[in-house]
């Protein structure tokens, strides 16, 4: 009688697996990039005389454009200022729509972008939100910067004027009146909003 040996195969234990966490998942750059979109209904910019606000303009209305209430150069950002006939400088509103901004407009493009990679399963859902979220940053960025010289250019200084001109009503209106643009802190909170969105794409990258 021969003896008959059994061997059993070894199985090695498996090594735990380990959940990836909230971080390794789309939750976190979804929500905030659905958040960043969301702040450009909020005010941006701020256009004020002296101190007193003469009109706010969301994120959304300086992508698309918005209608100008504000005094200022005409068919410029800041509306109009007329001289009238007896010396006397009267302040008026213009009813044109101001240009689209394309840098405004790329950052709000890049942030729909943004929402739509981090809402994807792929691997290429969060390095896409990486890339736009941090080109969304900068585009607002660049917004500011170009928003700000756009109305230094275009804000004249009020009391150089040509020799022999008599224009005392604008000379008063330059000593009285300042024109300033603001940004809001909604402006930089959604700076803040898409550079987070960046960072939790890329901790979801590395969770994967």
């Amino acid at each position: 009688m021969s003896e008959v040996q059994s061997t059993g195969s070894y199985i090695p234990a498996s090594a735990p697996v380990t959940e990836p966490g909230i971080f390794g998942t789309k939750i976190p750059s979804s929500v905030v990039f659905g958040v960043g979109v969301l702040l450009f209904f909020m005010p941006f910019v701020d256009i004020r005389c002296n101190s007193m606000t003469l009109q706010k303009v969301s994120g959304v209305q300086l992508a698309t454009g918005f209608q100008i209430k504000s005094p200022g150069p005409d068919n410029s950002l800041l509306g109009g200022v007329e001289n009238m006939n007896n010396g006397e400088t009267k302040v008026t509103t213009k009813g044109e729509k101001n240009e689209p901004n394309m840098l405004a407009l790329a950052a709000l493009g890049l942030g729909v972008a943004g929402l739509v990679f981090s809402l994807l399963n792929a691997k290429t859902g969060a390095t896409g939100g990486l890339i736009t979220g941090i080109l969304a940053s900068v585009a607002l960025i660049a917004t500011m910067i170009d928003v700000k010289s756009k109305v230094k250019a275009e804000m004249p200084d009020l009391r150089r004027r040509p020799k022999g001109e008599d224009l005392s009503g604008f000379d008063k209106l330059g000593d009285s009146i300042y024109i300033a643009v603001d940004f809001t802190p909604w402006f930089y909170i959604t700076v803040i909003t898409f550079l987070a969105a960046a960072f939790f794409c890329y901790k979801r990258m590395q969770a994967k």
